[in-house]
């Protein structure tokens, strides 16, 4: 099935939903929601939320760095009512054009070692491993890197 998502920069008003789907989503290293009131009023990061029929269904935090033409695809999270729907694909879409945008030729990310769908969703859009990271996550787990020429 795929999505009939739209994709638009988060505001303020969307922290009550980025912080209840980042609690649904994840069990550790969630971004908190003084990080995302950061991030999303600053220069440095691009908050996107992905909405079917005005709820939001799918977030991406996207950070970019200074002098860097890299940028860092952070997070990517789809709510369970919304999964095997396109969602990961349509925000991985915005995530890469927001980059493109502030003039980034590189996307880099990092994934558990375990996130399979995550790791087949990163891979069959083109991005390639490039190395290993030993206990990256908060509970230890290793997670993989990953880069895609944009």
């Amino acid at each position: 099935m795929t999505s009939q998502a739209h994709v638009r920069g988060a505001s303020a008003a969307d922290l009550d939903a980025l912080i209840e789907l980042e609690h649904h989503t994840f069990t550790t290293d969630r971004v908190s929601r003084a990080q995302y009131r950061r991030h999303i009023a600053g220069s440095t990061a691009a908050v996107l939320v992905a909405e079917t029929d005005a709820r939001m269904v799918g977030s991406a935090v996207v950070f970019f760095r200074r002098g860097s033409d890299g940028a860092r695809l952070y997070s990517v999270a789809v709510s369970d009512r919304a999964r095997g729907r396109g969602i990961g694909d349509v925000l991985v879409d915005a995530a890469e054009h927001a980059a493109r945008h502030r003039g980034c030729r590189r996307i880099f990310l990092e994934v558990r070692h375990s996130n399979a769908g995550a790791i087949r969703l990163y891979e069959r859009r083109g991005y390639r491993r490039i190395g290993a990271i030993p206990g990256f996550y908060e509970d230890g787990e290793d997670a993989w890197r990953y880069q895609k020429d944009l």
